[in-house]
């Protein structure tokens, strides 16, 4: 079994801290049984100093493995944004397949579910679904013109 000691920093960082504070009772711990203050610099000095330095190393620990997951999430999510990008056709490409959305004026409309539309009126703006078609073809459709851009 080979340990990976890259995950094991949140584990190693929260008994590091564990410890830190079983220091810093057992500092107090000596410290409370004398009476005498010159002599329980030593409980003091010795638990509470060491207690803290590893109750900062331990939190230190978990804040790394912390980041460490946080980035590897974020790094997951962007190969996947990247990927569904690349998947996705280019708006250069979609717009090439219109002509009529750039106003050419080739004399196609914007078929709609009961009226047709020219290219640039708003209510068909930004239609993912937009069919171009002739006006003719609109007639034979039984669609009406548009009452906003009588086309």
């Amino acid at each position: 079994m080979k340990i990976r000691w890259d995950k094991l920093g949140g584990q190693l960082g929260v008994g590091v801290t564990i410890l830190g504070f079983i220091f810093i009772f057992m500092g107090w711990n000596g410290a409370a049984s004398l009476d005498r203050v010159p002599s329980q610099f030593p409980y003091l000095i010795s638990g509470g100093v060491a207690g803290i330095c590893l109750v900062i190393v331990g939190s230190a620990l978990m804040l790394i493995q912390n980041q460490r997951e946080e980035r590897a999430y974020l790094e997951t999510r962007l190969s996947e944004l990247q990927a569904a990008i690349e998947r996705a056709p280019s708006v250069a490409g979609a717009t090439a397949l219109m002509p009529a959305v750039a106003g050419t004026g080739d004399g196609l409309v914007v078929a709609g579910a009961s009226s047709y539309h020219l290219p640039d009126c708003h209510l068909a703006e930004g239609r993912q679904d937009a069919e171009f078609i002739t006006p003719e073809d609109a007639e034979d459709r039984g669609l009406r013109p548009c009452r906003i851009c009588k086309p």
